[in-house]
């Protein structure tokens, strides 16, 4: 009987074989040059490509303007591309200035997969744009929008594509209202997050009856009113607020509605630069709001003793207290913290002029558990619900 050898290699086995191969290559190198070997090794590495990102997408978040190194991606560039990755989940073309509304029909390709698209700094993307994304993605989860020429029709055409978006970013948005909020909240069960950063036609009220999913609201600067910050808290789900900078226009007593009950799950809130928000509301938040881990107060300057002493009655979870430059902050505001907050691990103070230096060396005396800094610190990574949730 004859010996017959049989010779073998890596090309003799199946695809899902090699794209087991591809997928646990740990070094980059090896990655971007595996589909170098050849058609059938490239066509492995094609459909597994589950993420792409620029490296203006890097930069434009980091920099208000461009660097002229970033490469212009045009809608040539665009096509060859999303041709050849179709199976994309995650893409990025932020800072891709290039592009316009006629670019993003590339998505065809790609967009029954995309579960993620940033376009933010794409200028030239407007509602024809959006349009043609709730067309082509209907699995669409995360679509951020920051500084795109978008308006309420837009986010009305998303709505209607009945998408199951859970996060959405339209910071620097200047078209959009309130009418736009409210067409996608309706619409939109499973919205998680909303960025609205600078949006100065945005009162809030289009939050009203929004679903208990919604935890995220990154307000900024927007001209929110009373009715728009009880809109916001509606939904109940409430975990992490920031309206700082936002409530000029409401008064003292403007953000009550936020301790009224309805926000009680709220972990996260950012009041810096509410001027004009008093006692009332501070108290009514320390009641309504018993899970507060992190609470900016830096610049509120109407919060007197009253408010103080409730933040230190009330807040039994506070973690992170920042009272930066509160004119109205006084030794007997710093003693009912000190009493109170059994659990506060960090204050940020600095700039209070009504503190003495021994009320301030009694605090460290008494409170060795809280460590004093002076710089304002507040960071909320990638994923907000590890963050608040410990």
């Amino acid at each position: 009987m004859e010996n017959v050898s049989v010779s073998t290699s890596i090309t003799n086995l199946p695809d899902d074989c090699l794209s087991f191969i591809y997928q646990r290559l740990a070094n980059l190198d090896d990655h971007d040059s595996f589909g170098l070997t050849c058609h059938r090794f490239l066509n492995i590495q094609n459909i597994n490509r589950r993420s792409l990102q620029f490296q203006c997408s890097l930069s434009v978040l980091n920099s208000p303007t461009l660097s002229q190194r970033n490469p212009d991606v045009n809608s040539e560039h665009l096509h060859r591309l999303l041709t050849r990755f179709q199976w994309l989940e995650h893409l990025s073309l932020s800072g891709c200035t290039a592009l316009n509304d006629l670019s993003l029909t590339s998505l065809r390709f790609p967009g029954a997969r995309l579960l993620s698209l940033h376009l933010d700094c794409c200028y030239g993307v407007s509602d024809n744009g959006i349009s043609t994304v709730a067309s082509f993605c209907p699995n669409l989860r995360v679509v951020s929008l920051y500084r795109c020429s978008i308006s309420d029709i837009g986010l009305e055409t998303l709505a209607k594509a009945s998408l199951a978006i859970r996060c959405v970013n339209l910071s620097y948005c200047p078209l959009v209202s309130d009418f736009g909020v409210k067409a996608l909240t309706q619409a939109c069960l499973q919205l998680e997050s909303v960025k609205i950063s600078n949006c100065k036609s945005i009162t809030g009220v289009g939050f009203t009856g929004s679903s208990p999913s919604l935890g995220y609201v990154d307000a900024e600067s927007c001209q929110l009113e009373p009715k728009g910050i009880a809109g916001i808290v509606s939904g109940g789900g409430i975990e992490f607020l920031n309206i700082s900078g936002a409530v000029c226009y409401i008064g003292k007593d403007g953000l009550v509605p936020i301790g009224s009950g309805i926000a009680s799950k709220l972990r996260v809130l950012n009041l810096r630069m509410c001027r004009t928000v008093g006692d009332e509301s501070i108290k009514a938040i320390a009641r309504g709001c018993p899970l507060l881990q992190e609470w900016n107060l830096a610049l509120c300057h109407e919060v007197r003793v009253l408010g103080w002493e409730a933040v230190g009655k009330w807040c039994r979870n506070l973690k992170k207290l920042h009272v930066n430059r509160c004119r109205n902050l006084c030794d007997q505001g710093l003693l009912g913290i000190r009493s109170g907050c059994k659990n506060l691990q960090i204050l940020y103070m600095n700039g209070n002029a009504r503190l003495t230096s021994t009320a301030i060396e009694m605090f460290k005396l008494h409170r060795g558990d809280v460590t004093l800094r002076s710089e304002e610190v507040m960071v909320i990574g990638p994923d907000w619900r590890l963050y608040t949730r410990g």
